[in-house]
């Protein structure tokens, strides 16, 4: 399995960038930094476009969604473009009854709870991945040498929707399902891993230069659990795009604990959320990974000096690991001030590396 000889990685538009060196333990020309959900809610030329349009809608429209992943490069100058997609989509695309209701998320038509329901579920094919491979290839034809992440939802979490239909809090409904009915979620947890794991493997294919795993529910998760129930599937989903050569990079909110079971499952870079210090990070990780984060969201709010401290804070704490590549701890809350964001990557740009 290899990438093919026009892609980025290869032809080496992104092979030497910033992001790709900082991910493979390397020195970068520059601090690299991106954050996640920078294409949306907090921008205005985001909203004016998908005025009208539904989530899902804009994520299957392939000119719409490569024109929202570079909108935040434009303004900002991150050093990445993140895929403008949804972790539901590979559902979606394989049939499933699902959609992002506005003010509450992802909701499924009827949730997956028995073994009768998940052997129901339909398999997604290559083929109806096209318009994501369309949009990929339209937004890797602008970025120029600007790599772009692509990404999936990890299997843990999207089985977590399949089985509660609907956000959830505390995920109540899986975890007893874990223990109750292990056949019938690994059944589950397989099907969402072969479905990520086909996902990730379209964008990769298509132009992206590395993947990113998000596990947004692992933390409801105590070590053992996680150890026999997420991620073997996870792993599963990384088979997919193991060998094409792009960094991969895994990350969940509320993961202080399991860091050393996610590297586990086979990435070379951890993301890190605003709970945990970075040196503290590299300290459980061996001092071996190239690391991820981790400005808190919330301090993006706040008065600049106190914004600018905290943000110095992170590189220094950074520094500890073989690599660093700055983001928040999450997503970029919607109401966010872009112009905020755009200081933000001049202040980490302008520090040495």
């Amino acid at each position: 399995m290899t990438l093919g000889a026009s892609h980025p990685l290869v032809d080496g538009r992104t092979a030497d960038s910033p992001l790709i060196a900082a991910y493979r333990g390397r020195k970068p020309s520059r601090r690299p930094v991106w954050f996640m959900r920078q294409a949306g809610r907090s921008l205005p030329e985001y909203r004016a476009l998908r005025e009208g349009t539904a989530m899902l809608e804009a994520c299957l429209d392939p000119g719409m969604a490569a024109e929202i992943t570079l909108q935040p490069v434009r303004r900002h100058d991150v050093d990445a473009a993140i895929f403008f997609s949804d972790i539901v989509i590979p559902l979606k695309l394989a049939g499933v009854d699902v959609d992002i209701v506005p003010g509450v998320g992802p909701v499924l038509g009827s949730p997956v709870r028995t073994a009768a329901d998940v052997a129901a579920l339909p398999v997604l094919t290559d083929e109806a991945l096209d318009p994501i491979r369309a949009a990929v290839a339209l937004t890797v034809a602008e970025l120029g040498s600007t790599p772009l992440i692509g990404f999936a939802g990890a299997p843990f979490t999207l089985a977590a929707y399949m089985v509660e239909g609907k956000p959830s809090r505390d995920h109540l409904g899986p975890r007893t399902m874990m223990h109750s009915d292990p056949e019938t979620w690994q059944a589950l947890a397989e099907w969402a891993a072969d479905a990520s794991g086909r996902f990730l493997r379209a964008q990769l294919e298509a132009g992206a230069s590395a993947a990113q795993l998000f596990d947004s529910w692992a933390g409801s998760l105590g070590l053992a659990d996680y150890r026999t129930y997420a991620a073997p599937a996870s792993a599963r989903a990384l088979d997919a795009v193991r060998g094409l050569g792009a960094p991969l990079i895994h990350f969940g909110t509320g993961t202080s604990e399991l860091l050393g079971a996610m590297h586990d499952v086979g990435v070379d870079v951890i993301g890190v959320d605003y709970r945990l210090d970075l040196a503290e990070a590299s300290r459980r990780l061996g001092g071996t990974v190239p690391l991820q984060g981790n400005i808190d969201p919330a301090l993006l709010g706040a008065p600049w000096p106190v914004l600018e401290q905290h943000v110095r804070a992170v590189l220094e704490a950074g520094a500890a690991a073989p690599g660093h590549v700055v983001n928040l701890g999450h997503g970029v809350p919607p109401e966010t001030d872009p112009d905020v964001l755009t200081r933000v990557v001049k202040l980490i740009h302008s520090v040495e590396p």
